[in-house]
């Protein structure tokens, strides 16, 4: 198939992002209104706004590779137009294999041009299946893959059994969910429906989002005797993405689960605590810090959300990389590596100072004067309004109210100069 006898029944434009050069389609043909979601209009699936996310993605995949020490093979069951299929196999070095398919027609005529369009056909694939039936037609031991990667629009949970399923021991799954509203909280049956656990509209919810989507795969692979251990994760946009690597055995999978449980949450005085396991009686809680009663959020996982070895060989290999959003993504790794070993949850400042009817301090300056008196304190990249710490919410408050007043009286020195 050539450029000249490419055929589609609808608008088509041609795109560079990264090393590759794409056919999509014009997105704007298909938004009638100002509020249109073009690309969920559009026949074949395709989102400018990802870009970032998948330049992210090539950093964790080369990060893996480097890690692991051989070529890999790859697998994306859900391609709409292959642009991250195809970048992976044009960017991420050591790639032997990519497999990429879609269950729509259109899409896999549009992906196997890209395919063409890039030169990759000696090694890329693309098949056209519904997603589950490829993935468990590769879960036999010899034919599994050592990188599957799940990006659908929505949840990625009706793909998450066969997709652990389709992964290699040591190999590594990866996740995105664009349901935010479950999982933040807005509709919480949803969430309990797909996720398994219970959400929280607190200001921390998108690192619940992400807790709860890492919940989901842990519980998922330990009902087949797999661990999952997170290696890697952010919340960008409107979107969480989760990096986790695969273990076969039933003592990994029941490692894995030690890490799960709860969060309970005060919402008078904003108090919050991780409780482990599986099966802890939250209910009747009161809150340790001003005694009125809890509410909780999970089971979920409590483990690690970032494993620092990872996100520092991500920070090496962004050196070498040319990708469009490398500034945003070096200045994100910085902020991850900081609070890998962080506390988990994060207070937002703006809330607390109103509900203490203080302007917004400097962050750095609280984050000084909590280390000042001995906790750890850091800057969290799910808000640039938030810290995490392991000060008390009462020990917080108090440095909001020094910070104001130590800006307070500045301001009054500066103005008697």
């Amino acid at each position: 198939m050539t450029e000249a006898n490419l055929q589609t029944d609808f608008p088509t434009e041609t795109i560079i992002e990264g090393k590759a050069k794409l056919v999509v389609p014009k997105l704007e043909a298909f938004r009638k209104s100002p509020s249109d979601y073009a690309p969920s209009k559009a026949p074949v699936f395709y989102n400018p706004v990802m870009e970032l996310s998948r330049d992210i993605a090539i950093l964790a995949l080369q990060a893996y590779q480097f890690m692991v020490g051989h070529e890999l093979s790859i697998c994306e069951p859900l391609t709409g137009c292959g642009v991250r299929a195809i970048r992976y196999a044009l960017e991420v070095e050591g790639v032997k294999s990519v497999i990429i398919n879609d269950i729509s027609f259109r899409a896999v005529q549009l992906a196997s041009y890209n395919v063409q369009l890039n030169g990759l056909q000696v090694f890329t694939t693309v098949q056209n299946k519904d997603a589950n039936l490829l993935l468990s037609s590769y879960a036999s031991p010899r034919k599994r893959f050592d990188v599957v990667d799940i990006d659908p629009f929505g949840s990625p949970v009706p793909y998450t059994s066969s997709a652990v399923r389709a992964v290699r021991n040591n190999g590594l799954i990866a996740l995105t969910a664009t349901d935010l509203a479950p999982l933040c909280g807005v509709h919480p049956k949803a969430c309990v429906r797909k996720y398994g656990g219970k959400p929280l509209r607190t200001e921390y919810c998108h690192e619940l989002a992400l807790r709860l989507l890492a919940g989901s795969l842990v519980t998922t692979a330990a009902k087949q005797n797999i661990g999952a251990n997170v290696v890697f994760g952010h919340s960008t946009d409107h979107y969480v993405r989760l990096y986790a690597t695969i273990k076969y055995s039933a003592k990994k999978a029941d490692e894995s689960m030690k890490n799960m449980g709860y969060i309970t949450h005060c919402f008078k005085c904003l108090h919050r605590q991780p409780e482990k396991g599986m099966f802890e009686i939250w209910h009747s809680q009161k809150c340790s810090q001003c005694g009125s009663k809890v509410d909780a959020a999970g089971p979920l996982w409590l483990g690690k959300l970032f494993d620092k070895e990872f996100v520092v060989r991500m920070e090496l290999e962004a050196e070498h990389k040319v990708l469009r959003h490398k500034e945003r993504i070096r200045k994100m790794l910085g902020i991850i590596k900081s609070e890998a070993d962080a506390p988990i949850t994060y207070y937002v400042i703006d809330e607390l100072c109103g509900k203490l009817a203080l302007p917004v301090p400097s962050i750095q300056r609280v984050i000084d004067g909590l280390k000042e008196r001995g906790f750890e304190a850091c800057k969290t990249h799910f808000s640039s309004k938030a810290i995490r710490t392991n000060a008390p919410v009462d020990i917080v408050k108090e440095s909001l109210q020094k910070a104001y007043c130590f800006s307070k009286t500045q301001a009054k020195g500066n103005a008697k100069e």
